[in-house]
Parts: C-alpha cells; sequence; structure tokens
C-alpha cells in the first residue's frame, strides 16, 4: 500500500481513513484517482478535481464503507459488487460483513494497480460479484463460480480463523488472502480459459481438466506428495491446477502488495531504481526474498510467527512470473466460459 496524506493538513492518514486525527478533516478514498480526499475541499484546486463533489458512499454505515463517490446516495465501485449481505435479522453476520468489505476494497485496489480494474469490465455476462454470506445458519463453502465469489463471514471473526487454520495445519490464513485467492480463480476463468495462454498454463500448472472432486478427496485422504515444497507454494496448491494457479494469484498480489507498502517506507529499492528488463521472477529474488526473510526473523524478535511462511523455490518462481503476466498479456475468450462447478 502507497503512503496518503491528508488534504487538508498533509499528517499521514491511511488507506481506510475517514477522518483526520490531526485537524478533524472528514475523509474518504476515492478510487477513480487513488487518493485519500477531504470530503469538503480546502482549495480550488484539489487531487480529485476542482469542484468535485465528494460524498460518502451509501454503504458507510452498514459496511463502515470509507470510500467517497461523486454521486449522492450512490454506492462505491466496491460496495456495488456485492450481490448478497446478511439479512439485517443476522446481528452476528451484519457484525462481520464490515469486515469482508473492508478486505474486498483493498483487493479492488491491487487489481486495478495491477492493470485489472474490475469496473471498467462492459462485459456483464463476465463481470465479478460477491455473495458475502453468514455461516449462522447455514455451511457456507467458499469459492468461485461463474464470477460470483463466495465468501463466509466466519473467516472475519479471529478465533473461527485461528482455530480453521489449526485444524487444517495452514502456515497463513487471513481474510484477505481468501479474497485474493479466488479472484485468482476468477482471473483464470476470465482471462486464461479458452485463449492459446492455456496451453503454457498447463505446462506450468497441469491439466486444469483433471477430475475436480476427484483431487479434493485425494487430497484430503492422502495429503500432499513428498516434497511439495520444491515444486508449490503451499500445501493446498498441490491439490489440483486450478488452486496452483489460485495460490500462485494470491501470492502475486501478496508480494506486489508488500513490496508497494516497503518502497513507500523506503525498506525495499524503489522499481525505478531497477533495470529496465527486470522482470517479477527478478523482483521475487533481488527484492522480496530478502525482505520477507528480514521481516521473518523481526517476526521471531516478537515472538510472532513468520510474516511469510512460504518457501519460494525456481518453479514456483516461474508460476509467480506467469501469475504477474497475465493481465498484461491478456487475450479475448475464443467464446464464453462454459459454466464450472465451485472452485474453493
Amino acid at each position: 500500500m502507497r503512503r496518503f496524506a491528508c488534504e487538508v493538513c498533509s499528517t499521514e492518514v491511511f488507506f481506510d481513513s475517514t477522518e483526520c486525527l490531526h485537524c478533524g478533516a472528514e475523509l474518504g478514498y476515492h478510487y477513480g484517482d487513488d487518493e485519500i480526499i477531504a470530503l469538503e475541499s480546502p482549495t480550488a484546486d484539489v487531487t480529485a478535481g476542482a469542484g468535485r463533489p465528494r460524498y460518502r458512499c451509501s454503504q458507510a454505515a452498514l459496511a463502515h464503507c470509507s470510500w467517497v463517490v461523486d454521486t449522492a446516495g450512490a454506492a462505491c465501485a466496491s460496495c456495488s459488487l456485492t450481490r448478497t449481505r446478511p439479512a439485517d435479522a443476522d446481528l452476528e453476520g451484519l457484525t462481520l460483513f464490515p469486515v469482508a468489505e473492508a478486505a474486498k476494497r483493498h483487493l479492488l485496489r491491487d487489481l486495478r494497480r495491477v492493470g485489472f480494474a474490475v469496473d471498467d469490465v462492459d462485459d456483464s455476462e463476465h463481470g465479478l460479484a460477491f455473495d458475502l454470506l453468514s455461516s449462522v445458519d447455514d455451511d457456507v463453502t467458499i469459492g468461485h463460480a461463474d464470477g460470483v465469489i463466495t465468501m463466509d463471514l466466519a473467516e472475519g471473526d479471529d478465533s473461527h480463523r485461528e482455530k480453521v487454520r489449526q485444524r487444517l495445519a495452514e502456515p497463513y490464513r487471513t481474510m484477505l488472502g481468501h479474497f485474493r485467492h479466488e479472484v485468482g480463480h476468477y482471473i483464470e476463468w476470465r482471462l486464461l480459459e479458452r485463449t492459446g495462454r492455456m496451453l503454457a498454463v498447463r505446462e506450468l500448472f497441469g491439466d486444469e481438466r483433471a477430475d475436480y472432486q476427484a483431487a479434493i478427496d485425494r487430497h484430503y485422504r492422502d495429503g500432499s506428495p513428498e516434497n511439495w515444497q520444491q515444486s508449490f507454494i503451499s500445501e493446498y496448491a498441490t491439490m489440483h491446477p486450478y488452486e496452483d494457479f489460485a495460490e500462485s494469484w494470491a501470492h502475486y498480489l501478496h508480494i506486489e502488495d508488500t513490496l508497494e507498502t516497503a518502497r513507500a517506507f523506503d525498506l525495499v529499492a524503489d522499481p525505478a531504481e531497477a533495470s529496465p528488463s527486470q522482470d517479477f521472477g527478478d523482483v521475487v529474488r533481488t527484492d522480496w526474498l530478502p525482505f520477507a526473510t528480514a521481516m521473518n526473523v523481526v517476526n521471531r524478535s516478537l515472538g510472532a510467527r513468520d510474516l511469510y511462511p512460504f518457501t519460494v523455490a525456481d518453479p514456483v518462481v516461474e508460476k509467480l512470473r506467469f501469475a504477474a503476466s497475465v493481465v498484461r498479456s491478456a487475450e479475448t475468450p475464443t467464446h464464453s466460459p462454459a459454466p464450472e462447478e465451485p472452485r474453493g
């Protein structure tokens, strides 16, 4: 995440800030400009444009949305993608709803930054939508199908998520991580399937036509293959080629976002100082791995778990390099993606 400053007094503020703690100005994030702006402009010449009206998103109260819009009563680019939310009577679900929405807002900025702005997708049939469901009364399966990402709001509860993380022996589990993984399924469905790049996908990740349910059953029955760390970013990635791509995409976004933050705070050299020929594989090796190692050691010094508890072997670097290339070299599918079963 980049650094932001209050438009009124220049004090440092943050992506989710709704008020400047120094001068008291009401603030919000403007998605189109990637800026934190004041609801009442202090000058005629402002980042978001002279005289532009600034209004809170219509979901500010319900979703604790920090984004601003140009039309009174409108939902922002993030909230407008939520197709289903908890019922008004579901108090527990509504309590966790803002946690998921905050992660979704972060995700949409991730996507826009790497070149895929969901609000620019003019193909409604293959657009992106979210069902944010409460598992208070019914089981919810996190997954993606036909452009719809389903998220279990219970994952926003720290104690629940930690219990699941330990039960599944996962080194890392966050709400934002879920969103990044599931949108990886969407990206593959939207930009890769039925294009000429699927041959390259199969060479790196395996044949996605393999029976998905059989792969799930085998994974939970037999576990991961021996020495899986040499070819996969996580054990979950070993389950099926679809999951390998989604995990690789999620880690691509993890790395991009974290390095943006590190560069903003002068912890890693600015990419402008790097070689023009440097690709994402070089970034992983020269910037990410040294930084992640240092942060892991810092966390251990505090008695905490590793910040980034993953091994990135050379075959994994190649998968990350491919994930980073997807949006830049996207092709138009030769025909509509086929309906699919939900992927986890």
